[in-house]
């Protein structure tokens, strides 16, 4: 059976694109396997805290996101904290942190409760 999704590298770079396009400051803050990598988002909501999000699959195959830490807000520490445990873990995981107060980000996928 084939894969036919996108490399990793190619999906976030298009995304990336997108964000400065419309002024959101984005970064990658690790670079996991550029073609199978998951993906790890910070959402750095500024003064509000930060809110981390881990790539996954709902039961239909679809892509979607697992709130980490409780899907809380947290302080940036406790985020970086939570992401560096994450790549110990799999250093094949892309780790990507979008500032924007509301918390928004360009990825699709519902975000699972």
């Amino acid at each position: 059976m084939a894969n036919d999704r996108i490399p990793t590298h190619l999906w976030i770079g298009g995304h990336l694109r997108r964000c400065h396009a419309e002024g959101v400051f984005v970064t990658i803050a690790h670079k996991g396997d550029p073609t199978g990598g998951l993906v790890v988002l910070k959402l750095n909501m500024l003064e509000h805290g930060c809110r981390v999000l881990s790539q996954t699959r709902d039961v239909d195959g679809e892509l979607a996101w697992m709130p980490a830490l409780d899907g809380k807000l947290v302080c940036e520490a406790d985020a970086d904290a939570y992401i560096r445990r994450a790549i110990k873990r799999d250093p094949d995981l892309w780790a990507v942190e979008v500032e924007d107060k509301t918390g928004w980000h360009p990825f699709e996928g519902k975000v699972l409760t």
